[in-house]
């Protein structure tokens, strides 16, 4: 049976998509042509909480019958993350790629200023930045994590908002978790000589 794997792109309140951040840089086109079946929703482009992700994409697992694959990426993560800790019996391996750094007084200075920039309400961009190493979830319960395996995946060329201290973070708080080779983002300019690479990192992971 064909391996499915839930990719999660990141962005908060950013004129971001799945096909910017996926499609575009070939990673879709890659992993389906290395035998997965590939799921790649847009999330909500402006969500007044993380409750709100979450039951947007939900709705792609309560139906499955076989368990998937999710890759998250930068604040993607945290949706993967709640996903992966509600649904226990169908998800079977996660990817927290490039997570975002979060409890960094200047990110959290600037990414505000994002959010509001973009419309968001005071009182929702406090929800969406509150929480522990990943916004919108605790430290304890990503130790929960640990039931099955988990890959953390850092930023080739460490940046303000995914930190090496994030990545390390990560693999201390989940139990028997590993690190996985580092990429740039793919909506970087200097993600495609990597493509490949990165593909296959996703398919050796799986598999």
């Amino acid at each position: 049976m064909t391996a499915t794997v839930l990719l999660i792109h990141g962005g908060l309140w950013e004129p971001m998509d799945a096909q910017r951040f996926w499609g575009a840089p070939g990673i879709t086109d890659g992993l389906t042509a290395a035998g997965l079946t590939v799921l790649a929703p847009d999330r909500p482009k402006h969500p007044g909480s993380w409750d709100v992700e979450f039951d947007a994409l939900s709705e792609l697992l309560t139906n499955r019958a076989e368990p998937v694959t999710i890759v998250g990426a930068s604040n993607g993560c945290t949706v993967a993350a709640r996903l992966t800790l509600a649904y226990p019996d169908l998800v079977d391996r996660l990817v927290l790629a490039w997570p975002a750094t979060a409890g960094d007084a200047e990110v959290d200075t600037l990414t505000l200023a994002g959010l509001l920039g973009r419309g968001c309400t005071p009182g929702d961009a406090a929800r969406l930045l509150a929480g522990d190493t990943l916004r919108g979830t605790t430290d304890a319960e990503l130790a929960g994590l640990a039931r099955l395996p988990v890959a953390v995946l850092p930023s080739l060329m460490e940046n303000p908002m995914h930190q090496r201290a994030t990545v390390d973070a990560l693999l201390q708080l989940v139990p028997g978790s590993r690190e996985l080779s580092g990429y740039p983002e793919p909506p970087r300019p200097d993600f495609p000589p990597y493509l490949d690479q990165f593909v296959r990192s996703i398919v050796e992971f799986v598999n």
